[in-house]
């Protein structure tokens, strides 16, 4: 069996030269955490927004007794970094450089069942929860899925597949 971890579910995403933006959003959580474990990197168009510009996504996992409250303060800080606009109400519905969702609070192996609905409402993740929950319990993943798109963070490239990247 798995061993037990806990920490939490994030939503990454970005269409504002996705590619740059998400290796910084990458190498930024690397600063503060030692490890991410993440699905594999998709490129899709948007969703809930009139835009011509393509996303990529990807959800990871944090391992971390952080608050959540913390945690937040730490996406935020990324998002602003990366160029987000933060104050504008309407920031959601437009591109942007960096977006960094807390998604829930999760404990492996006890939450491997828990359906990718009752996590968020943003359907076009749940293939993404499905392969991380599977990834970090060593399980194969179930849900057809597409192509993962290729992330390069100096020497490293990720995005095909789910994997654990590493603080140097």
């Amino acid at each position: 069996m798995s061993q037990c971890r806990t920490g939490y579910l994030l939503g990454l995403g970005s269409n504002i030269a996705p590619f740059e933006n998400f290796a910084q959003m990458t190498t930024l959580l690397l600063k503060c955490f030692e490890k991410i474990s993440m699905s594999r990197v998709l490129h899709i168009p948007p969703v809930g927004m009139n835009s011509q510009h393509y996303f990529l996504n990807a959800v990871a996992f944090i391992e971390t007794d952080l608050k959540q409250d913390d945690l937040k303060h730490i996406c935020n800080q990324i998002e602003i970094a990366l160029g987000r606009d933060r104050d504008d109400p309407d920031s959601k519905h437009k591109d942007r450089p960096a977006d960094l969702d807390i998604l829930a609070y999760l404990e492996f192996p006890r939450d491997i069942n828990r359906e990718a609905n009752s996590i968020t409402d943003e359907y076009f993740l749940y293939p993404l929860i499905d392969e991380i929950k599977a990834y970090l319990n060593d399980k194969p993943c179930q849900t057809g899925i597409q192509k993962g798109a290729e992330v390069t963070v100096g020497n490293l490239t990720f995005g095909q597949t789910a994997t654990t990247i590493y603080r140097n």
